[in-house]
């Protein structure tokens, strides 16, 4: 019986997102009946860890986002691959699902130009250079940039952090 759960769980997200996320001779391990190295397993714990129930749509969406490691995606360029892989979900629930990761300490939300926004997979300590007319982002690893001379928050407050977006252009 616990094999027919392990199959109805595993279907949770698409075959197609599955395929080819391990070599048949990687075969997640079992340890005390939990099963070990199965990425989309880990993906639901962490899912659980921080509060959110993984539905087959989150499960789906973090599935596309964390699998390619670290990067930075706006909501319209994750419903563009949830489409293409055939992950039936809405543009207004890519937004929603974006903005319940970073909430949850899964994302860091970057606003760029007021109208655009682009979340980041990578957690820890850095900035960004993007590229206007391109739309594109990249990391700026964080001791590569010192910031000072800060004002001091108003009373009650304090800095949670800085991002430092750097922006480019290509040269004529």
């Amino acid at each position: 019986m616990s094999e027919q759960v392990h199959s109805r769980r595993e279907t949770d997200v698409p075959a197609r997102l599955q395929e080819g996320s391990r070599a048949p001779s990687q075969a997640p391990a079992t340890v005390h009946g939990e099963r070990r190295g199965c990425p989309f397993h880990e993906l639901r714990e962490k899912l659980r860890r921080v509060g959110l129930r993984p539905t087959r749509q989150r499960v789906s969406l973090g599935w596309l986002l964390f699998a390619k490691g670290d990067r930075h995606v706006s909501a319209e360029m994750l419903y563009e691959e949830a489409t293409r892989a055939r992950v039936p979900v809405s543009l207004a629930t890519v937004y929603n699902t974006l903005h319940q990761f970073t909430q949850a300490g899964l994302l860091l939300e970057l606003a760029v130009d007021g109208s655009k926004t682009y979340f980041d997979t990578n957690l820890s300590d850095h900035h960004h250079f993007f590229v206007e007319g391109e739309d594109k982002m990249m990391d700026i690893p964080g001791p590569a940039i010192t910031v000072g001379d800060l004002p001091t928050p108003p009373e009650g407050m304090e800095i949670a952090r800085v991002d430092v977006v750097v922006r480019l252009r290509r040269k004529d």
